[in-house]
């Protein structure tokens, strides 16, 4: 059994999506980070930057913070979307969601979505990166079918919820072709539909 210890956000998302799609048993432990929940001594016992997602593998009786590091851990286990013939390829475009994209892109979400007419300098900083974003990965999926390569792998899994959330940004997803094609792929996996439901409350993935 594996306990997922997690918020509602593109990183939690990621995990959710990952254990849907190698089919693991899980359970979720909401953690809520509006109420601080992620400072209190339990959590940061498990997650020192006091961060969610965290998982704990009870069968092996292993914690692991950082959702790149869970995705890798989990792709491992289960022996799917983590070849090993694929792994450079993998792991660049895994910590580029994690070093750059996701970041990035969160910063935009604080700026222009959470607390706009704050800082202009801000909501046009980020905006600006997170365009360059959508045609860096808009010409990738020019080439390729997914990120890291012809096969669907962790760095499809990661950088998908964080796509998920264009509604917020703003960009137009649309006038992005070969980045919206990939993001329709993906949305229309079984797996994916469950596990972005992550509280299964009947959130549905948004539309191009």
């Amino acid at each position: 059994m594996i306990e997922l210890l997690t918020a509602n956000t593109p990183n939690g998302k990621k995990i959710s999506i990952m254990l849907e799609e190698i089919n693991f048993k899980y359970k979720v432990t909401k953690v809520n980070i509006n109420k601080d929940e992620q400072f209190k001594p339990e959590f940061a016992k498990l997650s020192p930057f006091r961060k969610i997602p965290v998982i704990i593998d009870h069968e092996n009786k292993q914690s692991l913070f950082e959702s790149g590091a869970i995705l890798i851990y989990l792709g491992e286990k289960s022996g799917k979307f983590y070849d090993k013939k694929e792994r450079t390829n993998i792991i660049q475009w895994l910590m580029g969601q994690m070093a750059y994209v996701g970041p990035m892109l969160g910063q935009h979400h604080q700026f222009h979505h959470y607390n706009p007419g704050k800082s202009d300098f801000g909501e046009k900083r980020y905006f600006k990166i997170s365009e360059k974003i959508y045609n860096e990965l808009d010409e990738r999926l020019a080439v390729s079918e997914f990120l890291a390569g012809k096969n669907y792998t962790i760095a499809d899994i990661a950088t998908f919820p964080w796509i998920a959330r264009h509604e917020w940004h703003d960009i137009g997803l649309k006038r992005f072709s070969n980045l919206s094609r990939w993001y329709n792929q993906i949305s229309e996996r079984e797996a994916v539909i469950k596990g972005y439901d992550l509280l299964k409350k009947g959130e549905e993935i948004p539309k191009v």
